[in-house]
């Protein structure tokens, strides 16, 4: 078992790569009375092309990760999630544009909850009739987000920025691509993507890390996989410039919706320097549209949006992206206003106090983030799966300079890059 140490954080890590492939890593918290721990498979929403190791290239209906994800919850006793409850345990799953997890938190019976989370995600059980039957649950889901303002308006702005790149298709997919997943599909992606080899296990809480990965080596163990294999993502070539400009809706709302942002290039899917890229790009946002800087409480003393105005970043195999807006009076104000302030802020620069000032928040909301084990168990993992470590976050914001911020500015903002979405008051 190998030991990570982190002293400027105050954190140990213990990993080990087991015999199958699965990576495991536990991180004890001493004093703290939740354990909290996922499973998590990189599959996602976009992973609907692909070569399986050693075999020819698959093509499947949109939504079947996610539906995968509803399904791994049914067992031939029951409901999973039940026996989590008897347990005195919390579980849930979510699946994004590239990862699936399964996870759970509890105060007490750990070792228990913990070999029912590893047992269930590794033994699913797949019927016509089961399958049939979560049609319809998810039907009705992906009918309920189309009726949610802030849900069209968001996937709204994706389908306006990518033509290709399948990040642009509702994760649950649609009621079309629903019908027609089949037993036999769930079984091809399962066995494809949930190997133990394309799965990391993590555990954070009060812990004893040589017990748990003791029990986690012997729950393995008793368990034969076939060998694992490289995973080939099938993607289209993706056009630099965006879908469409504006892609507007609407729906019965009190103010109108307006999200936008730039489609870039995404460059490495992985590694430190895809990481170090991403913090830079969050920072610069915060920098120029956080809560404290002057064009938001313009903004905001001018009534032009409210506290829930907000951006992100987001990146991942094939796909890299901002997201800026929210509720507003005026979408072409909004944009306006924001994108004049980004375009200025690329020729002259950001302020060196600025960035100062924000750097240092960046990393106290980072350090914050560590007493919570919730926080930790969902960040950890993404950062794994980008190549990147969780723990060195703070060694890679203190690494960024105002010039670094500046350049990312400039690659970032660009005319023919910009996509609108808005959900203006009317009719369903």
């Amino acid at each position: 078992m190998e030991k990570l140490e982190y002293p400027k954080l105050q954190e140990t890590i213990w990993h080990e790569k087991l015999d199958n492939g699965l990576e495991v890593y536990l991180l004890p918290k001493p004093g703290f009375t939740k354990t909290y721990a996922t499973f998590t498979t990189r599959y996602g929403s976009i992973d609907n092309r692909f070569r399986p190791p050693g075999g020819e290239p698959i093509s499947v209906p949109d939504g079947i990760a996610h539906f995968l994800e509803h399904k791994m919850f049914e067992e031939p006793e029951g409901d999973v999630f039940s026996r989590f409850a008897v347990q005195g345990a919390s579980s849930n799953a979510y699946t994004s544009f590239d990862r699936t997890v399964y996870l759970f938190s509890a105060t007490g019976q750990i070792e228990e909850n913990l070999v029912t989370l590893i047992d269930f995600v590794q033994n699913p059980y797949f019927t016509d009739e089961n399958v049939e039957k979560e049609k319809g649950i998810i039907i009705q889901e992906i009918d309920m987000y189309r009726d949610n303002p802030d849900w069209r308006v968001y996937f709204g702005l994706i389908e306006a920025l990518y033509l290709k790149h399948p990040v642009h298709i509702d994760i649950a997919g649609t009621a079309e691509t629903v019908r027609s997943i089949t037993k036999e599909m769930l079984y091809d992606c399962y066995h494809t993507f949930y190997h133990p080899s394309n799965m990391t296990l993590f555990v954070v809480g009060g812990i004893d890390p040589a017990s748990t990965m003791d029990l986690i080596k012997n729950n393995q163990a008793a368990k034969s996989f076939s060998p694992g294999g490289e995973i080939e993502r099938i993607f289209e070539q993706e056009p630099a410039q965006v879908r469409e400009p504006l892609r507007q809706i609407e729906l019965p709302v009190s103010l109108p919706k307006c999200l936008f942002g730039f489609k870039e290039d995404p460059g490495p899917s992985a590694g430190e320097e895809t990481i170090r890229r991403e913090l830079a790009s969050k920072l610069m946002l915060e920098a120029l549209l956080g809560p404290s800087s002057p064009l938001y409480q313009q903004m905001y003393d001018d009534n032009l949006i409210s506290d829930n105005f907000g951006h992100e970043y987001n990146t991942g195999p094939g796909f890299a992206f901002s997201v800026i807006g929210g509720e507003t009076r005026d979408p072409e104000e909004l944009r306006k206003r924001v994108c004049g302030a980004l375009f200025e802020a690329a020729e002259r620069g950001i302020d060196p106090k600025v960035f100062e000032r924000t750097r240092r928040k960046r990393i106290g909301t980072f350090l914050r983030m560590m007493n919570s084990p919730e926080a930790i168990a969902g960040e950890f993992t993404r950062y794994r799966h980008k190549g990147g470590d969780l723990f060195r976050v703070v060694e890679l914001i203190e690494s960024l300079t105002p010039e670094d911020i500046n350049a990312r500015l400039r690659e970032h903002v660009s005319e023919d890059r910009l996509a609108v979405s808005v959900v203006r008051s009317g009719s369903a």
